[in-house]
């Protein structure tokens, strides 16, 4: 299990895979905050293909190839766990060589091939809300998972679109589908995007990720995905809404604190 009840769960690191110097200054940072807090259980996160990005002339990334050579990188000389999405179900088998945990994205949540190819892989499974489900439809996407044979699965809230251009994270998620009895994380940083708002590519609002981050653990949720860069302004994807990797441990801090009150009621 990747999971530990006992432990705080972050999802951290790039949105996209760009290159070894940028996962490199992700993950030393990341070991630095895991020194320091240690109910941290940290899973390095880096996409090799974001193919879903608004233009066609959008960067994606290196590749599956390039890519799980980066995060083979980062398991081997820092030693944590890693999770990439997957978008086809060919892509599952592969990925899994490398990764300990595969995530399926939002868009994708009710694609049933692709579920059973990565629920088949034996490796932990984070499938994201899609922008256009309620969290009462999960059920349905973990019974898939469940019996196509799973061996773990996470749901992770990312927003749900709240007419044009516009997400809301409805706090009441966490404790629906906690009802599955699945870790459930919250998404900080997609949850503050405006889809396709920036002239062809998706704008965001940085700001409201602290706050959002905060009410979403205080409401039940199991642990943070969060998107981080050494310089947002210059990442290839999701510049307005990743968190300065210099920021993220104050944010992860103040969470695990709320995150340590709300468990000791429970």
């Amino acid at each position: 299990m990747i999971y530990n009840p006992k432990k705080f769960l972050l999802i951290a690191g790039p949105c996209s895979l760009e290159s070894d110097e940028i996962c490199r200054a992700v993950a030393e940072q990341l070991a630095v905050l895991r020194a320091s807090i240690p109910q941290l259980n940290i899973v390095f996160k880096g996409s090799f293909d974001k193919a879903n990005r608004t233009s066609l002339t959008s960067s994606r990334g290196p590749g599956i190839e390039r890519g799980l050579g980066l995060l083979a990188m980062v398991k081997r000389e820092y030693g944590f766990p890693v999770i990439t999405d997957v978008h086809l179900p060919e892509q599952c088998k592969v990925a899994a060589e490398v990764c300990d945990v595969l995530q399926i994205p939002a868009f994708l949540c009710r694609q049933t091939d692709l579920l059973v190819a990565a629920a088949q892989t034996g490796r932990c499974i984070n499938v994201k809300k899609g922008q256009f489900l309620s969290p009462q439809e999960m059920q349905f996407v973990g019974e898939k998972l469940s019996r196509a044979g799973a061996a773990e699965i996470w749901l992770t809230e990312r927003g749900t679109a709240f007419g044009y251009q516009n997400l809301v994270v409805d706090m009441r998620s966490f404790s629906i589908m906690n009802r599955q009895h699945f870790p459930t994380i919250m998404d900080a940083t997609h949850s503050v995007q405006l889809p396709g708002a920036a002239a062809g590519a998706s704008g965001g609002e940085r700001e409201f990720v602290p706050p959002l981050a905060r009410a979403a653990i205080a409401a039940g949720a199991s642990g943070l995905f969060m998107e981080t860069h050494p310089n947002p302004a210059k990442a290839i994807s999701d510049s307005a809404t990743q968190i300065p990797v210099s920021e993220l441990g104050g944010i992860v801090a103040d969470c695990v604190k709320i995150w340590e009150i709300v468990r000791g009621k429970s």
